[in-house]
């Protein structure tokens, strides 16, 4: 039986969401502009929720 460990599973994931964020990406028909501003604000905002757990955890 295949055992899955927690950490395996989440690269999977990972993997598959980012798979999937790609290809939604790349079938965009929309201005060269806004497709980057869309590629890059997801980035965005989980380095900022990364920020505010470190700041939040040190309490």
């Amino acid at each position: 039986m295949l055992i899955i460990k927690s950490k395996q599973l989440n690269w999977v994931m990972f993997f598959l969401l980012g798979i999937g964020y790609f290809s939604v990406m790349s079938h965009l028909e929309i201005n060269y502009f806004l497709k980057s501003f869309i590629v890059i604000m997801p980035m965005q905002v989980v380095a900022i929720i990364y920020v505010t757990y470190l700041r939040w955890s040190r309490r």
